[in-house]
């Protein structure tokens, strides 16, 4: 006997390999953007509602009347920050649950994609409320600053016209010649008034500063200064020079080490930060791909009997 095949006949959509010409047509977008959009807004309401039922048990549990009721400070920076990630990881878990279901797929791979999909737009949401309060918060603050500052220059002002009558009453030129007397300075101390001494010794201090040490005869100067002001001898006032400038340097040496302390601990909590956020990013689309995979669809294979 001999045994026939019949050759298939070639589309216009195939060729002798069966593969796809090129060019050809792509296959449809499987993705529902209503259902990941809803799940996104889901899991931001769910993860909300529970981070307010977190604060009122917080609350709850603070007894100010009582001393030692209260939990710590820290017990409760970490219970806050276990229940805001927990609150976190169930809505986008519902959220995902939500968004696979309402796609209508049946293949496991779209439901996890959709579950992915609420996971960036939950996060997404999350940062622009996020913002939102921030904004809101510095207005606010920024609105009570220019109240406060408002009545501070009111209360000047009320100030400025009391005072304003004394002012107007002094003699004009006797307020000159005292000026200029204090601004008399470089002349032999011991022939120069308190006034004139204390303006000069202000002067180099404040030069002092600014330049980081004496320059020229500037301590020989003050020395002379603080000795003609205080009617002690000249090695004092230089011994209560240099007791200043070992309590200035002292100063400075710790400001910059409290300042590099400051400086790495800001730096260390910033990492720190940066490495819960992100884990707590990686928990978050766990468990929306958890809910997408529940929520997907399955289909159910029917026998027929005959």
């Amino acid at each position: 006997m001999q045994s026939r095949t019949a050759a298939a006949p070639l589309t216009a959509g195939t060729t002798a390999s069966g593969g796809a010409p090129e060019g050809a047509p792509a296959l449809p977008p499987r993705i529902s953007w209503g259902a990941v959009i809803a799940g996104g807004i889901v899991a931001v309401t769910v993860g909300a509602m529970l981070n307010v039922l977190g604060v009122a048990v917080g609350f709850t549990t603070m007894d100010p009347a009582t001393p030692g009721e209260s939990p710590s400070a820290t017990t409760l920076g970490l219970m806050s920050g276990i229940w805001l990630l927990v609150a976190n990881l169930i809505g986008l878990g519902i959220g995902g649950w939500v968004a696979a279901r309402l796609s209508g797929t049946a293949d496991d791979t779209d439901g996890v994609l959709h579950g992915l999909s609420v996971w960036a737009v939950g996060f997404l949401l999350s940062a622009v409320l996020l913002g939102s309060a921030v904004s809101g918060a510095t207005g606010a603050a920024m609105r009570g600053a220019s109240a406060v500052l408002g009545s501070a220059g009111q209360a000047v002002g009320q100030a400025a016209q009391a005072v304003a009558p004394q002012l107007t009453s002094a003699d004009p030129n006797a307020m000159l010649d005292r000026m200029q007397q204090a601004l008399q300075t470089g002349g032999d101390p011991a022939a120069m008034n308190s006034e004139q001494r204390r303006a000069e010794m202000a002067q180099i201090l404040g030069q002092r500063v600014t330049q980081g040490d004496f320059q020229g005869g500037q301590r020989d100067r003050l020395a002379q200064l603080v000795a003609a002001e205080y009617g002690i001898p000249p090695q004092e006032a230089n011994n209560r020079i240099s007791q200043m400038e070992q309590q200035a340097r002292d100063a400075a040496a710790r400001a910059e080490t409290q300042a590099r302390e400051a400086a790495e601990a800001a730096s260390n909590a910033a990492a720190t930060g940066a490495y819960w956020l992100f884990t707590a990013m990686i928990l978050g689309a766990v468990a929306a791909v958890l809910g997408a995979r529940i929520g997907t669809r399955h289909m159910v294979a029917h026998r027929a009997y005959t």
